[in-house]
């Protein structure tokens, strides 16, 4: 079977990694979701989406505020 891992999840910036890994660490203890360093899988689906999704929410919540000149 082929792998179609399509990249989806590299980082683009690879000097951004560390501080996208805090990031997540963070939103995750923010939103009572126990993620630990390595192995997630007996987290669910919904605990690990919800980590993902705040922080997209706050990522685009942060350029847009870049973009209109209001700053962080």
């Amino acid at each position: 079977m082929a792998n179609n891992n399509s990249g989806s999840n590299r980082v683009e910036v690879p000097q951004a990694r560390e501080a996208l890994n805090r990031f997540k660490m963070e939103v995750a203890n923010e939103l009572g979701v126990p993620l630990k360093q390595g192995y997630n899988g007996d987290l669910t689906s919904k605990q690990n989406g919800s980590v993902g999704g705040e922080m997209v929410k706050r990522m685009i919540r942060s350029q847009e505020q870049a973009m209109s000149g209001q700053g962080q």
